[in-house]
């Protein structure tokens, strides 16, 4: 298929709005070309309110028309939510196909999907999004063609009527319901185990998914392109002393996330919510750093992540002109963040340091002498607690164990005197 070419437009309400929109076009021009689309043109207007009927004023509209002869673009993309009506004014207008923002996301999504989770999860978005926008979508789509806003249910799926769209619907839920529960069940015999759960969060391209490989050892794909990695990974992070956690990587965070992304995803972002602490990666390299963790922080928000620790990660500090000042400032910024390369490794002993005060603040180590008559003791403390040496001295079982105090009171007649620390 040709590389289709895209005009974007962004509608400023006011002339306070123009920098910010510069800032929201080049995040829409990198979607737009992780779609697999060409930008040949970018077009601003500053209204004082939104035209009910284009949503951009006529005059825009006639400029479009004829910006669209003379390069020949094949697709118009709002860096805003279109009502199916201003959609369905634009395209009659245009005569070629008109998208918004949140199908550009979705269409991403649908590529990238790799699981059978993923793929429902995407596809019950796009048919959320589209059954509102099914009247007339089937002669148009047969006239525009195909290509990016039209991956996933694609264009047959939108030719069926409503009904049967909504079947599909009940049908995808449903089986994404089993695997939240599965996940639950998951996530309950986890937590039968003293190992607890930290979620990676962030802004799309903040190098999550570099820091999860650095942290893990893993090898997960990351890549520059926005939502490089869509299907969550869940691994394990071990110490030098064999206490250890797991890990989570979780789907990119953009601003103003599709709200059929966020109810689609519902099971994956339980991840989030269920986690002993979250990683708040952040590109410190970024010159949109502060509105990019803003918007993190509105999703987390949004999504009903309440008490829960967030450490937030300022990432690739080896690309900052000035990162010997950010070193030496680094010992005196709150306990709540920490200055990390994860591509050179900088900084990751202070996180995973800062992450064991949190993790495992009320645990300590014990050494334990247990009669070999009572071999059924020993053998439980694996269920609750981190056994870090174990000997068998024929009569008795010696155990170093790192465990809450809590849970060691019922052993107290069996520690070794001078041994704990």
């Amino acid at each position: 298929m040709k590389t289709e070419k895209a005009i974007l437009v962004h509608l400023s309400t006011s002339t306070q709005d123009k920098a910010i929109a510069d800032i929201y076009m080049e995040e829409l021009k990198g979607l737009v070309q992780a779609a697999g689309a060409e930008v040949i043109k970018e077009v601003f207007q500053i209204r004082s309110e939104i035209n009910p009927k284009y949503y951009i004023g006529e005059g825009k509209v006639n400029e479009l028309r004829e910006l669209i002869e003379e390069t020949k673009a094949t697709c118009v993309i709002f860096d805003h939510n279109l009502s199916p009506i201003q959609q369905r004014h634009l395209e009659e207008a245009l005569e070629v196909k008109v998208l918004d923002r949140t199908q550009i996301i979705l269409d991403i999504f649908a590529q990238r999907a790799l699981s059978k989770e993923g793929k429902l999860q995407v596809e019950l978005a796009q048919l959320n999004y589209l059954l509102p926008r099914l009247s007339g979508k089937g002669q148009s789509l047969s006239r525009l063609g195909g290509g990016i806003g039209t991956r996933g249910p694609g264009e047959k799926k939108l030719e069926e009527d409503r009904r049967r769209i909504k079947d599909k619907i009940t049908r995808i839920k449903r089986d994404i319901n089993r695997i939240q529960r599965r996940r639950q069940e998951q996530r309950k015999s986890r937590q039968k185990y003293p190992m607890p759960t930290v979620s990676l969060v962030g802004y799309t391209n903040a190098g999550k998914t570099t820091l999860f490989n650095a942290l893990t050892r893993a090898n997960r794909l990351a890549s520059p392109k926005l939502f490089a990695t869509l299907d969550p990974t869940l691994r394990r992070v071990t110490y030098a002393d064999g206490v250890s956690f797991f890990l989570s990587d979780t789907v990119g965070f953009i601003r103003n996330l599709p709200f059929e992304l966020i109810s689609a995803f519902k099971a994956t972002l339980e991840e989030v919510k269920e986690a002993a602490c979250l990683l708040h990666v952040i590109d410190i390299s970024s010159p949109h750093c502060q509105q990019h963790t803003a918007s993190v922080e509105k999703i987390l928000e949004e999504i009903g992540v309440v008490d829960i620790p967030i450490i937030k990660v300022f990432n690739k500090i080896d690309l900052l002109p000035d990162g010997q000042k950010m070193r030496r400032l680094r010992g005196k910024i709150n306990q709540n963040s920490v200055y990390v390369s994860a591509h050179t490794g900088e900084g990751l002993d202070d996180l995973k340091s800062r992450l064991r005060q949190i993790l495992f603040h009320d645990y300590q180590i014990f050494h334990l002498r247990i009669p070999i008559e009572e071999k059924h003791l020993a053998d439980s403390f694996s269920k609750w607690s981190f056994v870090l040496q174990k000997k068998n001295l024929g009569e008795a079982i010696i155990l170093r164990v790192f465990a809450r105090n809590s849970h060691i009171l019922p052993f107290l007649p069996y520690l070794i005197q001078g041994e704990t620390n």
